[in-house]
């Protein structure tokens, strides 16, 4: 019953990474470089959430075969997580720069209307951070240049002002949150380390246990005797 609880941990986890990357791959302002990565991830969380059931049913049934395929596939992702760990890191400044392309091209056509902008209005507001690297980086967006007193509304630092599109500055001074995203979102990784490598350990963890545990049980099924039964026949 153990294995089967990990199993089926696995599985919400496998849906929920699987939900996200979809939402990742609806972005309209992603490089082809992202789209390829999300994809990537939502094939890796298919087949994690197809495996979870075959596991399940291995694990209640006693299916060797099943429990053996959910050993080997189980391993080749670990093994692919860890892979795509290091490849993230040695290629950090290459995704940074991609990242950071990306970004000012939502920011330079931001008009606060589709789900992209919508995603990046929370990521201001959240943070209290404007732009990428400053507040700077919306004199780039097509809208503002033609009206220098419009700002967006998200970056705002003062009360009870709209959380998406433009609003009007009284004058060329913008009252906005002057540190930009980037610094924001490195400080909260940072600020977080601690608990991201918590997770990742935790998933570690589950998926070592699930691999172990259904060898254990692989191991512990005994093969029917079928000639006691047809000796008892006669």
């Amino acid at each position: 019953m153990l294995l089967v609880f990990i199993i089926f941990i696995e599985c919400l986890t496998a849906c929920y990474k699987t939900f996200l990357c979809f939402c990742l791959s609806l972005a309209e302002e992603s490089s082809s470089a992202m789209k390829v990565g999300s994809y990537i991830l939502i094939s890796v969380g298919s087949l994690s959430m197809l495996l979870g059931f075959l596991g399940c049913i291995g694990a209640v049934f006693e299916i060797k075969f099943l429990l053996g395929l959910y050993f080997t596939f189980l391993l080749l992702i670990m093994i692919a997580q860890v892979t795509a760990i290091v490849l993230i890191f040695c290629q950090r400044e290459l995704l940074s720069g991609e990242l950071t392309v990306i970004i000012n091209r939502v920011i330079t056509n931001y008009n606060g209307k589709n789900s992209t902008d919508a995603a990046w209005d929370y990521i201001q507001k959240q943070a209290s951070c404007c732009g990428w690297y400053g507040p700077g980086n919306w004199t780039e967006n097509l809208t503002i240049k033609n009206n220098t007193f419009l700002y967006p509304c998200s970056c705002a630092n003062i009360t009870g002002a709209p959380s998406s599109g433009f609003c009007n500055a009284s004058s060329s001074v913008w009252p906005v949150y002057q540190t930009g995203c980037k610094s924001s979102l490195d400080d909260w990784f940072f600020n977080n380390i601690g608990v991201i490598i918590g997770i990742c350990i935790a998933v570690a963890v589950v998926e070592l246990m699930g691999m172990a545990l259904s060898m254990c049980l692989c191991k512990s099924i005994q093969p029917e005797d079928y000639s006691k039964v047809s000796k008892s026949g006669h």
